[in-house]
C-alpha cells in the first residue's frame, strides 16, 4: 500500500470513530446533564473536523506535478496540518473556559454508570487510533498525520480525566475536575503551538535542518574527487526537500567522468536520505 493510500484509510478509521463517538457522548451526555461529556461531545465534532482534513489534505497531496504546481501539491499537508493545528487551539482554550469556570462554579449533573461506560469506550477507541496513525505518521514522515494522532493521544487524556473526576464527584470531591481540566487544555494548546510552529517553517521555506544537512556533506566528502562544494540551497517539496549544490573537479578530467561523479552522488543521497526527494548538482572545473 502507497504512502496516500496509509493515510487516507487512516483519516477514514478516525472520521468513523469520531462520528460514533460523538453520538454516544451527546446522547448520554444530554441525558445526564454532564458539562464535561457534553463538552466531551464537541470535542469530537472537533475531531471529525480534523480527520477530515487530513482527508482532504492527504487527496490534495496525493495529486502529481503539473503546469501550475511544478513542483507538486505536497505542501497541502502542511496547509491542512495548520488548520488541524488552530483547531486543537481552539478546541484547547474551549476547555480552558469551562475547566477555570467548573472550579468556582459546582455542576450538578446525575450520576450514571453510562457515563462511567461512554469514557472507557472512548478512551479505548482513542488509543487505538492514536497507536495506529502514530505508528504510520512515523513509518511516512506525514506531519499532517502526526497531528491527527496527537489529537487522538489528547483526547485519550481528556476522556480520562473526565472518568476520574465522575468517579471523584460519588466521593463529593468535584474540584479537581477543574484543575485537572486546566492542565490538559494548557497541554493541548503547546501541543497545538507546536504543529503549527512546524507547519509554518515549512510553508515559509525554513532551511532543510543541520542534522540532514550534515548526512548530506558526510557523502560528498566520502568522494576524495570533489575538491569544494558551494552554493548549497535546500527547498522544501511537500514533506521532502529537493537539494541544489555546485561541486568543483579537476579541471583535467573529463565531461564523462566529472557527470558519473554526479551521477553516482545523486544516487547515494537517494539510497540513503530519505528526506531528499530530488538532487540537482552542477558539476565545475576546479
Amino acid at each position: 500500500m502507497d504512502r496516500f493510500k496509509k493515510v487516507k484509510l487512516a483519516s477514514i478509521f478516525g472520521i468513523i470513530g469520531n462520528i460514533f463517538l460523538m453520538i454516544i457522548k451527546g446522547i448520554i451526555g444530554f441525558i445526564t446533564n454532564s458539562q464535561s461529556m457534553i463538552a466531551d461531545c464537541f470535542n469530537s465534532a472537533g475531531d471529525i473536523f480534523s480527520s477530515f482534513m487530513t482527508f482532504i489534505g492527504n487527496k490534495i497531496a496525493s495529486k502529481p506535478y503539473d503546469d501550475d504546481h511544478n513542483l507538486g501539491h505536497g505542501k497541502a499537508e502542511y496547509i491542512y496540518s495548520l488548520l488541524i493545528s488552530i483547531v486543537m487551539g481552539g478546541m484547547a482554550l474551549f476547555i480552558l473556559k469551562d475547566a477555570i469556570w467548573s472550579i468556582f462554579n459546582k455542576t450538578n449533573y446525575e450520576f450514571s454508570i453510562w457515563l462511567v461506560v461512554v469514557c472507557l469506550v472512548t478512551i479505548i477507541t482513542k488509543f487505538v487510533l492514536f497507536i495506529y496513525t502514530n505508528k504510520i505518521s512515523k513509518e511516512l514522515d506525514n506531519l499532517l498525520l502526526e497531528a491527527n494522532s496527537k489529537d487522538h493521544r489528547n483526547d485519550c487524556f481528556v476522556t480520562f480525566f473526565n472518568l476520574v473526576s465522575c468517579l471523584l464527584s460519588l466521593a463529593g470531591i468535584s474540584f479537581i475536575d477543574g484543575i485537572v481540566g486546566t492542565g490538559i487544555s494548557i497541554w493541548i494548546l503547546i501541543s497545538a503551538v507546536g504543529i503549527f510552529k512546524e507547519s509554518y517553517d515549512v510553508l515559509m521555506d525554513k532551511a532543510i535542518n543541520d542534522d540532514t544537512k550534515k548526512q548530506v556533506y558526510d557523502i560528498i566528502n566520502k568522494n576524495d574527487a570533489i575538491k569544494k562544494v558551494t552554493h548549497f540551497n535546500a527547498t522544501p517539496v511537500g514533506y521532502k526537500y529537493q537539494i541544489s549544490f555546485s561541486i568543483f573537479v579537476d579541471g583535467n578530467m573529463s565531461t564523462f567522468e566529472s557527470h558519473k561523479i554526479a551521477d553516482d552522488l545523486e544516487k547515494e543521497i537517494a539510497k540513503n536520505i530519505r528526506q531528499i526527494y530530488l538532487s540537482v548538482i552542477h558539476v565545475n572545473p576546479l
